[in-house]
């Protein structure tokens, strides 16, 4: 068995598609370092690596297997959905706001209250790497907005046509579904094969996400990354969502 690496600066990460799981026992994890260097993120997320951390931890690299994801197409709308849909579009209050401001979106996931989870992994440095990604044209965010004020979003990664999903926040009902759904139709529009959403819950099966092989989400991800598809500038509002009516 080898040991998880600890990366400096100039180290590369292990590649998980030739690589076994170095430690059997914490299933996923390939290596760890003391930071995020400039350049890491964007280098493991081509990788199909991700951070996921607490504060007072070094950075943990995960690549689990297996590896939640959702087809665009797939993206599940109820009928009580649609009618919040048909609500929210008709509502002229309501608005679907893109990269506006990524940093509040980001405070606004990292402040939100989760269920069986103390604090939160997005940490200053999380959000310091994140939004370097963002100025890059590399990061995006989706922001749900009713009488001026933010009501909930998503952030993600879009590399070559690879979406990597990261973190959605709600303040009222429904409102991180609206982010999601206008993502996903954004990205059936665009040819994204499938949406990151990396560890499975319940919630995300409900909204028609599926776990897949890592070794099968590895070579979607990887065809995808080399083609160029996508915008580095989104623009688009929630007209958007009139595909799941």
């Amino acid at each position: 068995m080898s040991q998880i690496g600890w990366l400096g600066p100039d180290n590369a990460f292990p590649d998980p598609a030739i690589t076994p799981d170095p430690d059997p026992e914490v299933a996923g994890l390939f290596a760890v370092s003391e930071r995020i260097y400039p350049g890491q993120l964007e280098a493991a997320y081509r990788l199909g690596l991700f951070p996921w951390y607490s504060d007072h931890q070094p950075v943990l690299w995960w690549s689990p297997n297996p590896r939640m994801v959702l087809e665009p197409k797939q993206f599940k709308v109820s009928r009580s959905f649609q009618k919040t849909i048909r609500h929210f579009c008709n509502d002229p209050s309501a608005q679907i706001e893109v990269d506006v401001d990524f940093g509040l979106v980001m405070r606004a996931c990292a402040l939100s209250a989760r269920k069986d989870q103390n604090g939160t992994w997005i940490t200053h440095e999380i959000m310091a790497a994140y939004t370097d990604l963002h100025e890059k044209g590399c990061a995006h965010s989706i922001a749900v907005m009713q009488n001026g004020a933010l009501i909930g979003g998503l952030y993600c990664v879009a590399l070559g046509s690879m979406v990597f999903g990261e973190s959605m926040f709600s303040r009222q009902a429904d409102a991180s579904k609206l982010a999601l759904a206008s993502l996903c139709a954004w990205c059936y529009d665009h040819a994204v094969p499938i949406i990151d959403c990396q560890q499975e819950t319940a919630h995300l099966r409900s909204l028609g996400a599926n776990p897949i092989a890592r070794n099968h989400f590895l070579s979607i991800a990887r065809e995808a990354l080399t083609k160029n598809t996508l915008p580095v500038s989104w623009q688009f509002n929630k007209t958007l969502l009139e595909r799941w009516q």
